[in-house]
């Protein structure tokens, strides 16, 4: 038997717009119903957690975890700029004393891609204004239940949209995404209408720096109400090799998606890493899956070894401790989830036994939910079903898998 250190958390991810359902104040609803758009299909009642929330945390005290990563909406909590929702902080102050109830560690994003109409309709994070805006929602939250929670991820996956580029996006989606956000302006009355995981390219560095100095003043702002509170970003993040000795492309790479944000870390309590899949590299570009190779809904070759690699590289650069926020696999194969779940984790623990400090690990995710502009129907995630018109849970059999090893904290 090999055992996860004794502080290790095992938990779950969600993410608000994903499973809430009706986050009809953010900037990600608005660009579902313009038109054009690169959206396959609204969101709508998602999951309908907004309401069943007590029923996803049971599912979570059934798997026996120790946490449950969950976003607040920042479009729930501020719909108009400068007036906020009592209701919304109120539920999800209830959402985190819940977990505490349970014996499960409340860790919360605050910003997991979806922004506020309104904040999109100034631009968004090109906005001068928006590092202060966005340190003003946190200590709002702060105020109302901050002093209740485990933990705090600024940013979701701000470096997504650069990853995404490395992934040879067809021309015409591009092109799409530009007429959307170009109707979302004319449609919103603005000269520009922006969100964080849907960016132009000529923006990407003008973004970053709107994101770096709001990851900067959300942590001052949630440091100064509680300077206990651990506080990081999570990351997308690829587990990069090379073939052939030429690391030229890999190393670009990483210098262009990921080295910034790592750097950035420096200044934080951890690094969260959002590992699903591996990349190979030769002098000429990305390699393709070896033949025969078993794939995931992604079209990446299914690889335990990815969650350790990322790792790794993630406390090289950053030398923080890591956070798994996120990894998983879409695939409708349940069984092979479940071998996925227990191979990454052996992984994973080889890299902290060879001293890599790792805080814990969230599973991607609870539901299978809306993702994103692939819809329902394209990527299945999730450790349980939900039937789309009563919304009824259902386990797959992988959550009697990782359970186990959760609750044994060991791995034979």
């Amino acid at each position: 038997m090999r055992r996860f250190p004794d502080s290790f958390l095992f938990g779950v991810a969600t993410s608000g717009h994903q499973t809430e359902g009706d986050n009809t104040s953010s900037d990600t609803w608005f660009l579902e119903n313009v038109r054009p758009t690169v959206f396959a299909e609204r969101s709508g009642r998602a999951c309908d957690s907004w309401t069943r929330w007590r029923e996803d945390l049971d599912l979570v005290e059934s798997m026996r975890l120790g946490a449950f990563r969950f976003s607040v909406e920042w479009a729930r909590v501020e719909p108009r700029e400068g007036s906020f929702s009592t209701e919304a902080l109120d539920h999800y102050a209830a959402v985190v004393d819940s977990c505490s109830q349970r014996g499960v560690a409340p860790v919360v994003t605050v910003n997991h891609m979806t922004c506020p109409h309104w904040f999109a309709k100034r631009g968004g994070w090109l906005d001068a204004a928006a590092p202060a805006l966005f340190a003003r929602y946190c200590a709002k939250m702060m105020d109302h239940f901050g002093d209740r929670i485990t933990a705090v991820v600024t940013l979701n996956e701000p470096n997504l949209p650069q990853l995404l580029s490395w992934a040879g996006t067809p021309a015409s989606v591009r092109e799409l995404e530009r007429t959307m956000l170009e109707a979302a302006s004319a449609a919103a009355g603005v000269p520009r209408y922006r969100v964080s995981n849907i960016m132009l390219p000529e923006e990407f560095d003008a973004m970053r720096d709107g994101m770096t100095a709001g990851h900067l003043a959300a942590r001052a702002a949630l440091k100064a109400e509680r300077p206990d509170l651990p506080v990081g970003l999570s990351i997308a993040i690829v587990d990069d090799r090379v073939a052939g000795g030429n690391a030229t492309l890999r190393d670009r790479k990483r210098a262009e998606v990921y080295d910034h944000w790592l750097r950035l870390a420096r200044g934080d309590d951890f690094i969260g890493i959002q590992n699903y899949e591996s990349a190979v590299y030769d002098a000429e570009g990305l390699l393709p899956p070896p033949q025969g190779a078993t794939l995931n809904q992604l079209g990446s070759t299914i690889d335990a070894e990815s969650l350790g690699g990322a790792v790794r590289y993630a406390h090289e650069i950053s030398g923080v401790p890591v956070f798994v926020t996120e990894h998983g696999i879409g695939t409708d194969d349940d069984a092979l989830r479940a071998a996925f779940i227990e191979s990454s984790l052996a992984g994973l623990l080889d890299a902290i036994d060879d001293g890599v400090p790792v805080l814990g690990y969230c599973h991607w995710t609870l539901l299978d939910n809306f993702e994103w502009a692939a819809g329902y129907d394209a990527f299945r995630f999730g450790l349980h079903t939900v039937d789309r018109k009563t919304f009824a849970r259902t386990p797959k059999p992988s959550t009697s898998r990782y359970a186990a090893i959760a609750a044994s904290r060991s791995l034979n």
